[in-house]
């Protein structure tokens, strides 16, 4: 399957919306006090991480459609992309959407989407991102690879 396509389930956005109902139902049944401060510094702060995670998910998947490869995280890639984003990190749409949460935690004062971004970030290395790279490294062989030594994968 990993030459084929890196998968047949779409474990990204899955995810995504299981973590963030999560986060709202979580913070329904169990809620848990903002740990931060409530300040123009602290809003600035967590808002910032919301704009850049959607300024990362926009980039990468602009820089994928130019290079006539897919964004849907369960299809074959057609090329690989080292550029754009991807010049720094392997996986800025999974970064992009932990941002995102960290954004969304920020503006609701919901610490669980805190927590379940990080949940998020470990259920999509190992459901989508290990997969992927293995999809990767059948498809484009030392390309792929040389690519990968140079490329953090998150941070």
């Amino acid at each position: 399957m990993s030459a084929d396509r890196p998968s047949n389930i779409p474990w990204p956005p899955l995810l995504l919306i299981l973590c963030a109902v999560g986060a709202w139902l979580l913070d329904r049944w169990f809620p848990l006090p903002w740990p931060g401060l409530d300040d123009g510094g602290a809003r600035f702060v967590g808002l910032s991480f919301g704009v850049i995670g959607i300024v990362l998910i926009a980039w990468g998947i602009v820089t994928l459609k130019r290079h006539h490869t897919t964004f849907k995280p369960h299809a074959a890639s057609t090329n690989l992309v080292t550029t754009g984003p991807f010049q720094v990190l392997r996986n800025p749409i999974y970064l992009g959407d932990v941002f995102v949460f960290l954004g969304l935690a920020e503006v609701t004062k919901n610490i669980w989407f805190v927590i379940l971004g990080l949940v998020f970030s470990v259920a999509v290395t190992w459901l989508a991102i290990l997969p992927e790279e293995a999809h990767l490294e059948a498809r484009f062989g030392d390309a792929y690879r040389n690519y990968k030594a140079k490329t953090r994968r998150w941070i």
